[in-house]
């Protein structure tokens, strides 16, 4: 993948820092508590990692960001707007690359590039701009005629990444992206979402539970069993676990409960 340097749009006045802010947010099904009054923000600039094992809450909260669920407790503002009053305005600062694929395997790349931008209202001449902008910066604009069934799971997960990043967005969901990918694979998309977040004009979170995923500058977010466990620079959340590594840290805060 190619270098990354800030290429968004400059910040309009007036928008606030944090492209993420989550307040006192839970989330029930039936009984169950899946959430329970989870805050925390994602400022512009900031890869935040959501880590946590199998069943802690990473696809609700995930969820009632996209907004497929709502709430009635607890607010979530994307970019300074309220999703639940502010729906369209919200969502339309959002990029999501969701767990399952979800390109179409029977069009082009470029294709599946087209569909997002008519759905976003991106003209024809913007959409071919950015397409290309995109899918330069991940070495990819050369297959871009190809159908996307010809191409491996690595370089489906680069279009998908290209195809959220289309409309410009301040907040970039990444929910577990690299499973199942080979370690080139996932070890290019993991070096180039942290760049992508350097250039300071987007914030990114991504759920994963692979501990390798994480680099020093990331902003930690522990969930297990709904609420969050610790939440900080990976140097804060050692100080405050005593742990000697996130592995050692994460193993501790998600097994106090079964001690």
């Amino acid at each position: 993948m190619k270098s990354n340097a800030p290429y968004f749009n400059p910040l309009p006045d007036g928008v606030e820092m944090n492209a993420l802010a989550v307040e006192g947010l839970s989330y029930a099904y039936g009984k169950k508590k899946a959430l329970d009054k989870i805050s925390f923000s994602v400022a512009l600039g900031q890869c935040g990692i959501l880590l946590g094992p199998n069943g802690a809450g990473k696809t609700t909260l995930f969820s009632l960001i996209t907004r497929l669920y709502d709430s009635p407790e607890g607010r979530i503002r994307i970019a300074g707007h309220d999703l639940r009053r502010e729906s369209n305005r919200a969502l339309a600062q959002l990029g999501v690359v969701f767990q399952q694929p979800t390109l179409d395997l029977d069009l082009t790349v470029e294709q599946n590039l087209y569909y997002h931008a008519d759905l976003h209202g991106l003209s024809r001449r913007k959409a071919k701009g950015r397409i290309r902008e995109e899918l330069e910066r991940q070495g990819m604009y050369e297959r871009r005629k190809e159908k996307v069934r010809q191409l491996n799971g690595g370089h489906r997960r680069r279009v998908e990444i290209a195809r959220a990043l289309l409309h410009e967005p301040r907040l970039l969901l990444l929910d577990e992206p690299t499973v199942g990918l080979d370690v080139p694979s996932r070890r290019a998309i993991v070096n180039y979402v942290h760049e992508l977040a350097r250039s300071g004009q987007i914030a990114v979170l991504w759920a994963t539970h692979l501990i390798d995923e994480i680099q020093g500058g990331d902003r930690l977010i522990i969930l297990h069993q709904g609420r969050i466990q610790a939440m900080g620079s990976v140097p804060e959340v050692l100080e405050s676990t005593g742990a000697a590594s996130v592995g050692e840290a994460f193993d501790r805060l998600t097994r106090r409960e079964a001690a």
